[in-house]
């Protein structure tokens, strides 16, 4: 009898347990295959419009690789960028431009912090405020790969 009690009060105390562990849990936006494909698709448009052959790459909320296109006459440098670009992006919570812009102003110091990549081309992709992944261009001038990472990363609004 005691056994059967310690048991239904262990059984009470993990359903107890449990319940209180998912109430702390949180509910996250994440990217998707479909809407990666959807700012990939709109970031490639953009590049085509202008006649520039980008690599594009699109990282998930853990800064991985998801998606990532090497368009037609895009030199083999501009693979790595992107996706550095991108990580720099997501990790940092902000486009790639912010260190561009500090180093230029002579914040030298920005080049010690581990994952940066400071030109522009990468921006964090963001839902109901939060960073859910990163886009990062490269292929063009910083500004043009800036101009088509913005495209991409507007579609994911749409």
């Amino acid at each position: 009898m005691r056994r059967l009690l310690l048991a239904g009060l262990a059984g009470v105390m993990l359903t107890l347990g449990s319940a209180g562990a998912q109430a702390q849990l949180a509910d996250k936006k994440v990217l998707t295959l479909a809407a990666a494909r959807k700012v990939m698709a709109a970031a490639e448009a953009d590049a085509a419009k202008s006649n520039l052959a980008m690599a594009i790459a699109i990282v998930d909320d853990g800064g991985h690789l998801l998606l990532f296109e090497k368009m037609d006459e895009t030199q083999a440098g501009s693979v790595d960028i992107a996706i550095r670009k991108a990580r720099s992006a997501f990790l940092f919570k902000r486009p790639t431009k912010v260190f561009e812009d500090a180093v230029a102003g002579g914040r030298n110091v920005v080049l010690a912090l581990d994952g940066v990549m400071p030109i522009e081309g990468g921006l964090p992709l963001v839902v109901g405020g939060k960073v859910v992944g990163a886009i990062g261009c490269s292929g063009g001038t910083a500004p043009q790969d800036g101009v088509v990472a913005a495209a991409g990363a507007a579609a994911l609004g749409k």
